[in-house]
């Protein structure tokens, strides 16, 4: 039987999950080497190696947790709602202002979702489950997909008489591209704040969408 993980392994591969997120922040995915997460992490290659396997195992790791995290949000952003009795256009206000509390302390998480997903392995992975078995690759794209039909559903909701099936997706992406792009111009500590942004995508959302 395998001996279970301590809590401080854990909590090490979140410190070097973080440090890796920074490095293919800024140095791109394919250009950061496990010399410079080692180096930035202030350990070892060969430290390093007892915590992860490859580079690639490190990517795998840093999307699976932030996508399970963001499937984690609207999930908890829904009970709160029902709990609270919101209708479905606060419940969509609530989703938004979470989502940018999140990309407020993960910005580098969010830029290797959105670049370097493409590097996973595109290889059936039987570890993973499914059948056949999915990817890596399949399986964070899999997530992003769940995450947008969900933001769609909380749209169609909110403002059912606006969203029909043929302008649907477009609205649900112009909503994305408002929000997720905020890592390349917004900071914390700026100018404007992320909960100050996240009431103006909402008052742009109601001006252009409410009937």
């Amino acid at each position: 039987m395998a001996r279970p993980k301590s809590a401080s392994h854990e909590i090490k591969r979140d410190e070097i999950l973080d440090i890796a997120a920074q490095c293919f922040a800024e140095r791109s995915y394919p250009a950061a080497s496990m010399n410079d997460i080692a180096a930035a992490s202030g350990t070892s290659k060969a430290r390093l190696y007892h915590y992860y396997g490859s580079k690639e195992a490190i990517l795998f790791d840093l999307l699976d947790r932030y996508t399970q995290r963001l499937l984690l949000l609207i999930a908890q952003v829904e009970a709160t709602a029902q709990r609270r009795n919101l209708d479905d256009r606060a419940a969509l206000h609530e989703l938004i202002r979470s989502f940018l509390e999140e990309y407020e302390t993960s910005a580098t998480r969010h830029v290797a979702l959105l670049h370097d997903t493409k590097f996973l392995s595109a290889e059936p992975d039987p570890v993973l489950g499914g059948d056949p078995p999915v990817s890596q690759r399949e399986l964070i794209l899999d997530r992003q997909r769940d995450v947008v039909s969900a933001v769609m559903r909380a749209l169609r909701r909110a403002y059912p008489q606006r969203l029909n099936p043929q302008n649907q997706t477009a609205i649900t992406m112009m909503l994305f591209g408002m929000i997720n792009w905020t890592f390349t111009w917004l900071r914390p500590g700026g100018a404007m704040s992320y909960s100050a942004f996240a009431d103006e995508v909402i008052a742009m959302l109601e001006r252009g969408l409410a009937a």
